[in-house]
């Protein structure tokens, strides 16, 4: 085990965490909703401040990871984006292309898994649902309440599985 390896974990969500999700809800408001669309801007998404610098404080004691609703499919924009934002390196836990269960189910089971063998520190997300879970299982979290909310994006996350 290196001294990487003995670190807690501080695990970190992606939209309205650390990207600001906004540009792109218009995607999610029509009918039918606009997965593809949606999904092709994200590379698009400005950083929030307060969630970037909390990432980057954070690697100073932990080991980030990033846990995210998005499919696995987009992988290859969420690493370019975490790079080009100067986010701290970590690996990024996403959800099966396939997979449509309720972030609050699909965070919770990945949570759970990695604690199996290393110490959470922290989860850092802006889904209350997702939040309440974690804490209820014994995770220490912080709300990342700095983005403006989105009822589309709420659905999608909780009703559709999407994000």
């Amino acid at each position: 085990m290196t001294a990487r390896d003995e670190r807690p974990l501080a695990v970190f969500d992606l939209d309205n965490t650390l990207a600001d999700t906004a540009h792109r809800q218009g995607f999610l408001e029509r009918k039918p909703r606009d997965w593809d669309g949606f999904f092709a801007a994200a590379p698009e998404d400005p950083p929030i401040a307060e969630g970037v610098a909390l990432a980057v404080e954070s690697a100073q004691k932990c080991e980030v990871v990033y846990l995210t609703g998005r499919p696995e499919r987009c992988r290859p924009d969420t690493l370019e984006w975490l790079a080009a934002h100067g986010l701290p390196e970590g690996r990024v836990y996403m959800r099966r292309n396939d997979d449509r269960r309720p972030a609050r189910y699909t965070k919770l089971g990945i949570l759970r898994r990695l604690a199996r063998t290393r110490e959470i520190r922290v989860l850092v997300d802006d889904d209350e649902l997702v939040c309440e879970g974690a804490e209820r299982a014994g995770f220490t979290v912080v709300r990342a309440r700095w983005a403006a909310p989105s009822a589309a994006l709420k659905v999608a996350q909780e009703r559709e599985g999407r994000t």
